[in-house]
């Protein structure tokens, strides 16, 4: 199994993950990275009303190997500005 690092870019700014994890499949860290975009989705977007969230998967040389983003807006439709 190979270490992996998920690194975050919110709207907070860059958070490195300076621990990882050992995944054995592209599958799982594909997995890996949806679980952890809908996590936080779940814990910031209800708040803010709108944002967006990346991961940056690393392997342990170093080299982006896979990413994955989620963007989120909610709107009234009785806004003025629609």
């Amino acid at each position: 199994m190979a270490r992996y690092f998920f690194d975050l870019i919110n709207g907070d700014g860059p958070v490195s993950d300076n621990e990882g994890q050992e995944i054995s499949t592209r599958e799982d860290i594909s997995r890996e990275v949806s679980r952890i975009l809908a996590d936080i989705a779940r814990e910031e977007f209800p708040e803010r009303g709108k944002g967006s969230i990346s991961i940056q998967v690393r392997d342990e040389f170093g080299q982006s190997v896979f990413s994955g983003h989620l963007s989120f807006q909610t709107q009234w439709h009785d806004d003025p500005e629609l």
